[in-house]
């Protein structure tokens, strides 16, 4: 199957349903859809014919961008997703990495396209399973973004398991409000197979999100934890028309448990989880509403997806029985063909059917993945070895820690000091002694902080997860300059 035989089914199926509501020319019916889609797909066949050849967006959350990235797969060519927020310098870096020969940067180019071939449908192109669909950059958490080549059978694993594994259907409506460049695209064709509808948000504002909730009853959005903290803080705040509401999917980065209670206060039980990696895109493991108001599982990513199969490796590449930290590695359809023109970081990520996600965590008994870090992030301090997302944790079960990433620090005595970086919820107060205490009491003096810092705001990467690399580098700015004002 090609992927864009999943719009074309709804197409045949249902050609009247509304496909993508509330676009400034109206609703666009399935029929009207794949016109448009067509006519520009016909357009990039007419500029390059080559099948395979790559198409580079760089548009907001517009319907022209939703056109784009369809036509693309309809003209048989790549995605190069683009973040128009992303730095000139860095989108000129990807380009280069990747040659697309049509760069879409402007909504007018696609209205222009659309004009001058309106009448036309591209031909018909089959590609390979392995060849890719999308090419997209990594995270570059632990180093530089790698283009990543995600195939057409890893785009079709992907497709399926959020289209069962969520069980979306024809009635859902779903909220693009998150960058189509990043997580929100996952979602575009499983709503779409379903005969589902789409919504577009250009700028996600929190007013902006629940208006539109109320106006378009939405079913369904996936959001970073940074969007949803926007819109619920402060957490006792009253939120109206989000009855609707059965699926907010959050995935990028962990969020505290008591950050999850908030969200399931203001929009109801209906907080769903995903973990992925571009590199086995989105969802590796994933949890469903009911499941997360079960205490016990509010640190946890959920359980395999049908897609992956999902183990725990130690450094000599055995595999580890439950309730073992280690890495965690895939294998399975979902996984990327490789990074482009990087066999030596392909290698050294692909072993033996296993992707190394460098992600360390553990499975327990119940077959539920728990993250506790980075690989690279553990932290060895007087011989021992202190996993970041377990001090994390502890520090986000205190109930005046809105956020919080950990790090080690280079220290004369113990090698490495464990340090932490906190953001406090609106209203409240903690003291960095207090903060250290309760780490001690729950993990003991070894995996407790040995110095607070309290921050507006914790330093992300483009895909909204927090870096600890990051911070670590800005709070040791901070010092600098601290200690040079004294």
């Amino acid at each position: 199957m090609q992927p864009i035989d999943r719009l074309y089914g709804s197409i045949a199926r249902n050609p009247g349903a509304v496909a993508v509501a509330g676009t400034a020319a109206g609703d666009l019916t399935y029929a009207r859809l794949g016109t448009l889609v067509a006519a520009l797909a016909a357009a990039f066949q007419d500029i390059d014919g080559q099948p395979g050849s790559r198409v580079g967006i760089c548009l907001g959350n517009t319907v022209e961008h939703l056109l784009a990235l369809l036509a693309t797969y309809a003209a048989g060519k790549a995605w190069v997703p683009l973040n128009p927020r992303n730095a000139r310098a860095e989108l000129s870096a990807m380009i280069a990495a990747t040659h697309p020969t049509i760069v879409i940067d402007d909504s007018a180019t696609v209205l222009a396209l659309l004009a001058k071939c309106a009448a036309k449908v591209p031909e018909r192109v089959e590609r390979d399973a392995e060849d890719a669909q999308i090419i997209k950059f990594s995270g570059g958490s632990t180093g530089s973004p790698k283009p990543v080549m995600q195939s057409l059978r890893c785009v079709n694993a992907q497709a399926d398991a959020i289209r069962d594994f969520f069980e979306f259907r024809a009635d859902d409506v779903n909220l693009i409000a998150a960058p189509l460049t990043h997580g929100a695209s996952c979602f575009v064709l499983p709503i779409l197979e379903v005969g589902g509808r789409h919504v577009l948000l250009e700028h996600a504002k929190p007013r902006a999100i629940f208006d539109a909730v109320a106006a378009h009853a939405v079913t369904t959005m996936y959001a970073p934890p940074t969007l949803l903290y926007s819109m619920i803080d402060p957490p006792d705040a009253p939120r109206a028309g989000v009855q609707s509401l059965r699926h907010v999917i959050y995935s990028a980065a962990p969020m505290p448990p008591q950050r999850i209670r908030d969200c399931q206060r203001v929009l109801g039980p209906v907080i769903e989880t995903a973990y992925g990696q571009v590199e086995a895109p989105q969802i590796i493991a994933a949890m469903r509403a009911t499941e997360l108001l079960v205490e016990e599982n509010l640190t946890s990513v959920g359980r395999p997806s049908p897609v992956a199969t999902v183990g725990i490796m130690d450094a000599s590449g055995a595999l580890l029985p439950p309730g073992e930290i280690g890495e965690i590695v895939v294998s399975g359809p979902l996984l990327m063909s490789g990074y482009l023109d990087r066999p030596v970081d392909t290698a050294r990520t692909m072993v033996g059917g296993w992707l190394h996600t460098g992600d360390l965590g553990v499975l327990d008994a119940r077959d539920y993945l728990f993250i506790r870090g980075r690989l690279r992030e553990v932290i060895n301090t007087g011989g021992f070895k202190v996993f970041p997302g377990d001090v994390e944790g502890s520090l986000a079960r205190h109930p005046a820690v809105a956020e919080c990433a950990v790090f080690g620090v280079d220290d004369p005595k113990w090698g490495e000091a464990v340090n932490a970086a906190v953001v406090v919820r609106p209203g409240m107060k903690a003291t960095g002694e207090e903060l250290i205490a309760w780490v001690k009491v729950e993990l003991g003096a070894v995996k407790a902080p040995k110095h607070v810092w309290f921050v507006e705001r914790l330093e992300r990467n483009a895909a909204g997860k927090v870096s600890r690399a990051a911070v670590r580098a800005a709070l040791g700015q901070q010092n600098a300059q601290d200690v040079r004002q004294r």
